[in-house]
């Protein structure tokens, strides 16, 4: 069976989901006008989850392992691997928060702070629950008992060279801070798939140049800023976990303990997946 077979096939046993149900059951506190505090709004919500629900099931057949782990409610941060050249992976994780839990879950992205610059991306971000990563900007989520999706590679992550798929950069140390802060579990996430999604190399030089993290190039249409290939998408998400002490401490230790818990993960699954498409 070819690969256009097989992928036809399998597109065909997507699921029905009810997206007005379960956006109308999302629990978000919002003022007479329909926005919550951080400019979310259910109406323009639908229209996201719209697109995203069809990435998740259709292009990328996304299939997400552990998600009874991921809490009904309640404040929680969500740390994942980053890659992908394309923030793909963070709507993937989004949208099986929503689409496969009995009770569906928002989950609020940190965006990186080049993204606000880019034309419609500011006012359509905040529509959609996604606002820009500042630790202000997390601990309000998190007091609000939101759940909070960070990527503590950053952009090292997401503009890795094909050569380096699967090897983490260097974990940031602000979300360990934040969890003890506010007393949130940590539930770590490994993503599979997207690291084969735009297999590219970076021009770092002409990235500086036009101040943006990094400037993809891919040896297929449209070269720049690549649409993904139709990977499958592969999510597990690990039991939380819950850390204790001071957020002033040296905070190494348990950042590399997440760290290490994410990278067996991604061992197991890369382990169990028979192919990169299917």
């Amino acid at each position: 069976m070819g690969l256009v077979d097989r992928l036809r096939q399998l597109r065909a046993k997507v699921p029905e989901d009810d997206l007005e149900g379960r956006t109308q059951a999302l629990v978000v506190q919002g003022n007479e006008f329909g926005f919550d505090p951080f400019g979310l709004s259910k109406a323009n919500l639908k229209y996201a989850i719209t697109v995203a629900r069809w990435l998740y099931r259709v292009y990328f057949r996304a299939e997400a392992h552990g998600i009874e782990n991921l809490p009904a409610s309640g404040r929680c941060i969500l740390v994942s691997n980053h890659s992908g050249q394309l923030p793909f992976d963070g709507l993937v994780i989004a949208a099986a928060c929503f689409l496969e839990p009995k009770q569906p879950r928002l989950v609020r992205a940190m965006v990186e702070f080049f993204v606000p610059t880019v034309p419609f991306a500011s006012y359509l971000f905040s529509r959609w629950g996604q606002i820009t990563g500042t630790p202000e900007n997390c601990r309000r989520l998190l007091s609000a008992e939101e759940a909070v999706l960070v990527f503590p590679e950053g952009a090292r992550g997401i503009s890795k060279p094909f050569s380096k798929r699967y090897q983490l950069e260097d974990f940031g140390k602000g979300f360990m801070r934040l969890a003890l802060e506010t007393g949130s579990p940590i539930v770590p996430v490994a993503v599979i798939g997207a690291e084969e999604q735009a297999p590219a190399v970076n021009l770092k030089g002409v990235a500086k140049l036009l101040g943006i993290p990094a400037l993809p190039v891919v040896p297929y249409p449209p070269f720049v800023a690549p649409w993904p290939l139709p990977v499958k998408y592969r999510l597990y998400f690990g039991e939380p976990m819950k850390f204790t002490g001071d957020p002033d401490d040296d905070l190494d230790e348990p950042v590399k303990t997440v760290k290490h818990r994410i990278e067996s993960m991604l061992h197991v699954g890369l382990r169990e997946r028979e192919h990169v498409f299917w």
